[in-house]
Protein backbone atom coordinates (compact mmCIF):
# COMPACT_ATOMS: atom_id res chain seq x y z
CA UNK A 1 0.00 0.00 0.00
CA UNK A 2 1.63 3.23 -1.01
CA UNK A 3 2.34 5.98 1.71
CA UNK A 4 -0.32 4.50 3.88
CA UNK A 5 -1.88 7.42 6.47
CA UNK A 6 -1.04 6.15 10.22
CA UNK A 7 -4.03 8.14 11.36
CA UNK A 8 -6.40 5.89 9.17
CA UNK A 9 -4.33 2.53 10.52
CA UNK A 10 -5.74 4.40 13.83
CA UNK A 11 -9.12 4.51 12.65
CA UNK A 12 -9.50 1.19 11.68
CA UNK A 13 -7.79 -0.20 14.85
CA UNK A 14 -10.55 1.97 16.92
CA UNK A 15 -13.29 0.92 14.78
CA UNK A 16 -16.15 -1.59 15.95
CA UNK A 17 -15.07 -5.22 15.00
CA UNK A 18 -17.64 -5.47 12.60
CA UNK A 19 -16.16 -2.76 10.96
CA UNK A 20 -12.80 -3.34 10.44
CA UNK A 21 -13.11 -5.38 7.13
CA UNK A 22 -15.35 -3.31 5.97
CA UNK A 23 -12.91 -0.41 6.09
CA UNK A 24 -9.70 -2.20 4.62
CA UNK A 25 -11.47 -3.66 1.91
CA UNK A 26 -12.51 -0.24 0.63
CA UNK A 27 -9.52 0.85 1.19
CA UNK A 28 -7.76 -2.00 -0.47
CA UNK A 29 -9.39 -1.78 -3.38
CA UNK A 30 -9.23 1.93 -3.89
CA UNK A 31 -5.47 1.36 -3.83
CA UNK A 32 -5.48 -1.28 -6.35
CA UNK A 33 -7.84 0.41 -8.87
CA UNK A 34 -6.96 3.94 -7.89
CA UNK A 35 -3.07 3.77 -7.51
CA UNK A 36 -2.10 7.31 -7.69
CA UNK A 37 -4.99 8.35 -4.49
CA UNK A 38 -3.61 9.21 -1.65
CA UNK A 39 -4.61 9.33 1.82
CA UNK A 40 -5.63 11.85 4.20
CA UNK A 41 -8.03 13.11 6.95
CA UNK A 42 -10.66 15.56 6.34
CA UNK A 43 -13.69 16.19 8.90
CA UNK A 44 -12.17 13.45 11.67
CA UNK A 45 -12.98 10.89 8.74
CA UNK A 46 -10.59 8.88 6.61
CA UNK A 47 -10.29 9.78 3.07
CA UNK A 48 -8.75 9.83 -0.42
CA UNK A 49 -7.49 12.63 -2.75
CA UNK A 50 -7.24 12.57 -6.41
CA UNK A 51 -5.39 15.12 -8.06
CA UNK A 52 -5.40 17.10 -5.60
CA UNK A 53 -8.99 16.88 -4.99
CA UNK A 54 -11.18 14.93 -2.55
CA UNK A 55 -12.23 11.57 -4.59
CA UNK A 56 -14.03 9.37 -1.58
CA UNK A 57 -14.43 8.66 2.09
CA UNK A 58 -15.58 6.39 4.11
CA UNK A 59 -16.39 6.08 8.07
CA UNK A 60 -17.54 3.94 10.67
CA UNK A 61 -20.41 4.63 13.34
CA UNK A 62 -21.46 2.01 16.51
CA UNK A 63 -23.87 -0.36 14.04
CA UNK A 64 -22.90 0.39 10.32
CA UNK A 65 -20.08 2.23 7.78
CA UNK A 66 -20.77 4.81 5.24
CA UNK A 67 -18.82 5.10 1.72
CA UNK A 68 -18.91 8.14 -0.54
CA UNK A 69 -17.79 9.40 -3.41
CA UNK A 70 -17.09 12.91 -4.19
CA UNK A 71 -18.72 12.93 -7.24
CA UNK A 72 -20.87 10.02 -6.62
CA UNK A 73 -24.25 12.61 -7.74
CA UNK A 74 -22.65 11.84 -11.34
CA UNK A 75 -22.30 8.29 -11.00
CA UNK A 76 -24.41 5.08 -11.82
CA UNK A 77 -24.69 3.74 -7.80
CA UNK A 78 -26.90 1.27 -7.11
CA UNK A 79 -27.30 1.03 -3.29
CA UNK A 80 -28.47 -2.64 -1.79
CA UNK A 81 -29.02 -1.37 2.04
CA UNK A 82 -30.59 1.57 3.59
CA UNK A 83 -30.22 5.08 3.37
CA UNK A 84 -27.66 6.78 5.18
CA UNK A 85 -24.17 8.87 4.72
CA UNK A 86 -22.75 8.75 1.80
CA UNK A 87 -23.71 6.65 -1.67
CA UNK A 88 -24.17 3.08 -0.62
CA UNK A 89 -26.61 3.32 2.39
CA UNK A 90 -25.70 1.79 5.93
CA UNK A 91 -23.26 -0.81 5.22
CA UNK A 92 -23.13 -3.49 7.93
CA UNK A 93 -21.22 -6.20 6.04
CA UNK A 94 -18.68 -7.12 3.23
CA UNK A 95 -22.24 -8.09 1.28
CA UNK A 96 -23.49 -4.53 1.66
CA UNK A 97 -20.54 -3.04 -0.65
CA UNK A 98 -20.55 -3.87 -4.51
CA UNK A 99 -19.21 -6.84 -5.86
CA UNK A 100 -15.38 -6.04 -6.43
CA UNK A 101 -16.00 -6.35 -10.69
CA UNK A 102 -18.92 -3.59 -9.60
CA UNK A 103 -16.70 -1.38 -7.29
CA UNK A 104 -13.40 -1.55 -10.10
CA UNK A 105 -16.04 -0.28 -12.23
CA UNK A 106 -17.70 2.93 -9.88
CA UNK A 107 -13.50 3.64 -8.98
CA UNK A 108 -12.25 4.29 -12.60
CA UNK A 109 -15.86 5.65 -14.07
CA UNK A 110 -14.99 8.44 -10.74
CA UNK A 111 -11.44 8.73 -11.92
CA UNK A 112 -12.79 9.66 -15.26
CA UNK A 113 -15.24 12.15 -13.84
CA UNK A 114 -12.07 13.68 -11.84
CA UNK A 115 -10.22 14.06 -15.49
CA UNK A 116 -12.58 15.63 -17.21
CA UNK A 117 -12.84 18.18 -14.73
CA UNK A 118 -16.14 17.25 -13.73
CA UNK A 119 -18.14 19.31 -11.44
CA UNK A 120 -21.34 18.74 -9.13
CA UNK A 121 -24.56 20.71 -10.41
CA UNK A 122 -25.54 23.20 -8.57
CA UNK A 123 -28.06 23.57 -5.88
CA UNK A 124 -31.11 25.22 -7.08
CA UNK A 125 -31.63 28.80 -5.91
CA UNK A 126 -34.53 28.64 -3.36
CA UNK A 127 -37.77 30.53 -4.62
CA UNK A 128 -39.12 33.89 -3.46
CA UNK A 129 -42.12 32.78 -2.17
CA UNK A 130 -40.19 30.09 0.16
CA UNK A 131 -42.06 29.14 3.55
CA UNK A 132 -41.32 31.20 6.78
CA UNK A 133 -39.26 28.47 8.87
CA UNK A 134 -41.46 27.11 12.08
CA UNK A 135 -39.14 27.65 15.07
CA UNK A 136 -40.66 25.60 18.43
CA UNK A 137 -41.78 27.91 20.60
CA UNK A 138 -38.89 26.75 23.33
CA UNK A 139 -36.45 26.78 21.15
CA UNK A 140 -36.95 30.35 20.64
CA UNK A 141 -37.48 31.23 24.35
CA UNK A 142 -34.41 29.46 25.16
CA UNK A 143 -32.31 31.13 22.81
CA UNK A 144 -33.54 34.59 23.58
CA UNK A 145 -32.48 34.12 27.09
CA UNK A 146 -28.79 34.69 25.95
CA UNK A 147 -28.32 37.77 24.34
CA UNK A 148 -25.51 36.67 22.21
CA UNK A 149 -26.97 33.40 20.84
CA UNK A 150 -29.73 35.19 20.01
CA UNK A 151 -28.13 38.14 18.18
CA UNK A 152 -26.49 35.77 15.74
CA UNK A 153 -29.75 33.37 15.34
CA UNK A 154 -31.87 37.20 14.68
CA UNK A 155 -29.03 37.96 12.06
CA UNK A 156 -28.71 34.17 10.68
CA UNK A 157 -29.56 33.79 7.06
CA UNK A 158 -32.37 31.37 6.78
CA UNK A 159 -30.74 28.21 5.65
CA UNK A 160 -27.72 29.26 8.82
CA UNK A 161 -31.42 29.22 11.30
CA UNK A 162 -33.13 25.61 9.57
CA UNK A 163 -29.90 23.80 9.98
CA UNK A 164 -29.64 24.54 14.05
CA UNK A 165 -33.51 24.02 13.83
CA UNK A 166 -33.68 20.95 12.08
CA UNK A 167 -30.83 19.78 13.87
CA UNK A 168 -33.16 20.26 17.60
CA UNK A 169 -36.18 18.93 15.99
CA UNK A 170 -34.45 15.99 14.66
CA UNK A 171 -33.31 14.65 18.24
CA UNK A 172 -35.32 11.35 18.81
CA UNK A 173 -35.34 11.80 22.62
CA UNK A 174 -36.00 14.56 25.61
CA UNK A 175 -32.60 14.32 26.56
CA UNK A 176 -30.88 14.53 23.29
CA UNK A 177 -32.88 17.59 22.28
CA UNK A 178 -31.94 19.49 25.27
CA UNK A 179 -28.26 18.48 24.84
CA UNK A 180 -28.27 19.95 21.08
CA UNK A 181 -30.24 22.76 22.53
CA UNK A 182 -27.87 23.56 25.00
CA UNK A 183 -25.01 23.37 22.89
CA UNK A 184 -26.82 25.52 20.08
CA UNK A 185 -27.09 28.00 22.40
CA UNK A 186 -23.29 27.97 23.39
CA UNK A 187 -22.09 27.96 19.86
CA UNK A 188 -24.27 30.75 18.58
CA UNK A 189 -23.04 33.04 21.62
CA UNK A 190 -19.73 32.93 19.98
CA UNK A 191 -21.41 33.57 16.51
CA UNK A 192 -20.88 29.92 14.83
CA UNK A 193 -22.76 28.13 12.38
CA UNK A 194 -24.13 24.74 12.79
CA UNK A 195 -21.16 23.59 10.63
CA UNK A 196 -18.69 25.42 11.99
CA UNK A 197 -16.61 22.70 12.46
CA UNK A 198 -16.00 21.90 8.75
CA UNK A 199 -15.90 25.36 7.24
CA UNK A 200 -12.12 25.75 7.62
CA UNK A 201 -11.04 22.25 6.53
Amino acid sequence: MPNPDPRIDAYIEKSAEFAQPILRHIRSMVHKHCPDATETMKWSMPHFEYKDSIFCGFSAFKQHCALGFWLGALLEIDSKSQKAMGDFGRITSLDDLPSDKEFARLLKAAMKLHDSGAKLPARAKPSADKKELEIPPEFLSAVKKNKAAYATFDAFSYSNKKEYVTWYCEAKTDATREKRLAQTIEWMAEGKRRNWKYENC
